[in-house]
């Protein structure tokens, strides 16, 4: 642990694009093995990377996480001996943990919860994929990109139409504007990724045209359903530009709205 830095693991974990929380103990009472100041990775996965404290602390803080993950929203708690609770919720807000550690101390943690932009995943090498990838990386989105189409430096890179190594999830999204380029082997990719919201920039008959020949291939319906063609929102886009402004809005409103759906505050990646 000499080596340790909590920031340089904060960097490496935002570096994964996956979600983590970040523990801090802001205040500690009696005798305890917390100090004030100390802070920890919480990953997705349930590790705790960095000292907190006890067992007692620990198990706090590896609930807490996950449940802060969930929610999208920072939280105190308060780890304290069993004999000193009388509510679940201290009259400050502090959600309480019970501790049976014999040392008898109190702390206090704020977890904070990190989650990534969502990634968008652009197939194609046309000037409205070239659009729609530098509008949404000013929108600030993550963005993955075939490996010979031309880009923001920063964005992630996929060979052909493999998407498994970006290892995405429901929240991210896929747009296919391939116009032409492999257009069925990509909208297949599309499907078949874990993304819940996936588009196509096509008129509506040639992606039906395209379904059908998936579906003929052993695609589920299901899969298929989530396509949204043409698309972006109706704006009455003309140039490769406005096509991508369209598509973004789209995107945009599918985010906010999941969101809002499932209780979570908007993201503040500033």
């Amino acid at each position: 642990m000499a080596d340790f830095d909590i920031f340089d693991m904060i960097d490496r974990q935002r570096r994964t694009g996956r979600p983590f929380c970040v523990a801090t103990v802001v205040r500690t009472a009696d005798v305890t093995s917390a100090k004030a100041g100390a802070k920890a990775v919480v990953t997705e996965t349930g590790e705790i990377l960095g000292h907190l404290g006890g067992a007692c602390v620990r198990r706090a803080v590896l609930t807490a996480g996950q449940e802060a993950l969930g929610s999208g929203q920072t939280r105190l708690i308060r780890v304290k001996p069993s004999e000193k609770v009388v509510a679940l919720t201290d009259e400050d807000g502090a959600q309480v943990f019970r501790s049976g550690c014999p040392s008898g101390g109190t702390v206090d943690l704020l977890i904070e919860p990190y989650e990534l932009p969502p990634m968008l995943v652009i197939f194609g090498d046309t000037p409205i994929s070239h659009a729609l990838a530098a509008h949404a990386a000013l929108a600030g989105y993550r963005l993955a990109l075939p490996e010979t189409s031309d880009g923001p430096e920063t964005a992630a890179r996929f060979a052909d139409t493999d998407l498994a190594p970006l290892a995405l999830g429901p929240r991210d999204f896929v747009v296919v504007a391939s116009q032409g380029t492999q257009d069925l082997a990509c909208l297949r990719a599309a499907l078949e990724s874990p993304a819940e919201r996936v588009a196509m920039v096509a008129s509506r008959r040639k992606a039906d045209t395209l379904c059908a020949k998936l579906a003929a291939a052993g695609l589920p319906q299901a899969q298929i359903a989530r396509l949204k063609s043409p698309a972006g929102l109706d704006i009455h886009a003309i140039d490769p530009q406005e096509i991508a402004l369209s598509a973004l809005a789209e995107i945009i409103l599918w985010r906010n709205t999941d969101r809002a759906r499932s209780g979570k505050p908007h993201e503040n990646h500033a």
